[in-house]
């Protein structure tokens, strides 16, 4: 890379697909799901090094002392919404906060990303069209016909570094999903971006000029303490809510898509758990006190309890103090009802 890159951390998400253990200030990107370490720690980890500035992290006020708890995050800015509004007021809170001039490397704090060459090889190719401002979002090349992402289909080539986005396509029908796998050039679209703050901001205030000047008057009345700054909550609650993708990249006429392969998982449900998870002979990833008869493919978490399985297939045990779920593990994105009933 030629030139330092700012990372941008958005770590305000609720994680409620990760229903019990990820809840209130304890949410999905402070767990240790795969590994021995969060997911928002091994964020900060791929942004290490001497190509990057010191991360600016995005949270609520909830999560900030779980983002300070983290020994990674020293050295990090912290930037503080007041309250939630979606990706495009928290990108425009960034945006306002540092030097027009500035590239922006926005990801989320949960995911994860196995192939950190192949990561940072893509950042290359994006700085590239972002010195020439280009908004440039992240494809994952397909691994599968998948119904839980949209997708991007890639458009003109940009030199070697990229290309145009042609269109972006909602989260489709698995028919859909197959005939867009067999046609090629297309993407899963990973919510990770890289752009100039100018040009962001140029083009939120022709696209969504709402939510740019309410960002921009939250910081210019926030308050800091530290590393950190609290952006102004009256100000801040004028921004209508919308995701960066329908306030500005499906509107704006210079958007690119670098396809990438890289080991991503959005890690958005606890199948996807499983199917990271190391795993048996009989396909079971169990933590913990765990008995296991005749049964298999199954994730048990069990906290401090004993659990034990009999004669079942698929299934999900997940136990976090006194809630306990159980599901099939192809039900796993209908977690977010209990997850509403048991608030």
């Amino acid at each position: 890379m030629s030139a330092l890159v700012q990372p941008v951390i958005l770590c305000g998400g609720a994680g409620t697909r990760l229903w019990p253990a990820s809840r209130g200030a304890r949410a999905k990107q402070f767990l240790a799901l795969e590994s021995e370490r969060s997911l928002f720690a091994r964020t900060l980890d791929r942004v290490a090094g001497a190509d990057f500035l010191p991360p600016l992290i995005l949270c609520g006020a909830e999560h900030a002392d779980a983002v300070r708890s983290h020994p990674e995050a020293e050295g990090s800015s912290l930037l503080v919404e007041p309250m939630a509004r979606n990706t495009a007021a928290a990108i425009a809170l960034a945006v306002a906060a540092v030097e027009p001039t500035q590239l922006l490397l926005v990801m989320p704090s949960d995911h994860i990303i196995a192939d950190l060459a192949a990561f940072h090889a893509a950042i290359d190719a994006a700085s590239i069209l972002a010195r020439g401002d280009w908004l440039v979002t992240f494809g994952i090349e397909p691994e599968r016909p998948e119904t839980g992402f949209g997708y991007i289909a890639s458009g003109a080539p940009l030199g070697e570094s990229g290309y145009t986005v042609d269109r972006f396509i909602e989260k489709p029908p698995l028919e859909v999903a197959r005939e867009l796998i067999d046609k090629g050039g297309h993407s899963w679209n990973a919510g990770i971006f890289l752009f100039r703050a100018s040009a962001m901001r140029d083009a939120m205030l022709v696209h969504c000029p709402e939510i740019y000047r309410a960002a921009e008057a939250a910081i210019a009345h926030g308050v800091g303490k530290g590393s950190s700054l609290y952006a102004d909550h009256a100000q801040f609650a004028s921004a209508p809510s919308d995701s960066i993708d329908y306030a500005v990249m499906e509107k704006h006429d210079r958007v690119a898509v670098v396809p990438v392969a890289m080991g991503w998982s959005d890690v958005g449900s606890w199948e996807a758990v499983h199917g990271l998870a190391a795993r048996d002979d009989a396909g079971n990833a169990c933590a913990g006190d765990v008995f296991l008869h005749d049964s298999r493919g199954c994730l048990v978490r069990p906290q401090r309890k004993r659990v034990s399985l009999v004669g079942v297939e698929d299934l999900a045990v997940i136990v976090d103090g006194d809630d306990i779920l159980v599901m099939p593990l192809s039900r796993s994105q209908d977690v977010r009802a209990a997850a509403s009933a048991r608030r």
